[in-house]
């Protein structure tokens, strides 16, 4: 019976932890393989991408300085536009994707299989930023607090505006005043029995 056991503990193969290590290490290397080839691929689409956009990247004034237009590196690359705005491969690895980070949330831009249509509405984001920061050079500060604008001499003030001047210096030390009365007050309160007891001897 000891001798079958034994038999059967020899026809085994011996499992070493080698053994197993390497085959760890080379289905590892597969799945690298597969990843890198997925990443180049996405890489390879988002530079014709931007191939396609480089006359419009190339036509941005030089001191407009709001925009990106490089290509990451890493797991995902990403075409970025700006600060907050990409475009990326979907998941299927073939699908362009241009995204906007904002206050609630990433919002997709376009979304499309093809270049036109994404290259379209990125140069149209362009444009829009490229406006938009035109009408802010070109508008005129307004103040946060009209409260806070003083009249030119010899202007009255706008309706609802203060007048910066002694009242509310003054307001303020009659505040003062009154939380420095109150405290004597409750100061002699406190002491009335001491100041009772002193008085009566």
């Amino acid at each position: 019976m000891s001798e079958t056991g034994d038999n059967l503990k020899s026809d085994r193969p011996v499992l070493r932890l080698a053994d197993v290590i390497r085959d760890v290490k080379n289905a590892a290397a597969d799945r690298d393989d597969v990843v890198v080839e997925l990443r180049e691929a996405s890489r390879t689409r988002l530079e014709l991408l931007a191939a396609e956009l480089a006359p419009v990247f190339g036509e941005v004034p030089a001191e407009i300085d709001l925009f990106d237009f490089t290509i990451s590196s890493g797991l995902q690359p990403r075409l970025w536009i700006d600060a907050v705005s990409h475009v990326a491969m979907g998941r299927d690895r073939r699908t362009y994707r241009f995204v906007k980070d904002t206050r609630i949330g990433r919002v997709v831009l376009a979304e499309s299989a093809t270049i036109g249509p994404v290259a379209e509405q990125v140069a149209r984001y362009v444009a829009e930023r490229i406006v938009e920061r035109e009408r802010l050079m070109e508008g005129s500060a307004e103040p946060a607090l009209q409260g806070l604008v003083r009249p030119e001499h010899g202007q009255a003030p706008a309706a609802g505006q203060q007048q910066i001047g002694w009242r509310p210096f003054l307001s303020g030390l009659g505040l003062v005043a009154a939380g420095a009365l109150v405290g004597l007050i409750a100061s002699v309160m406190a002491l009335w029995d001491r100041l009772m007891a002193s008085l009566g001897q």
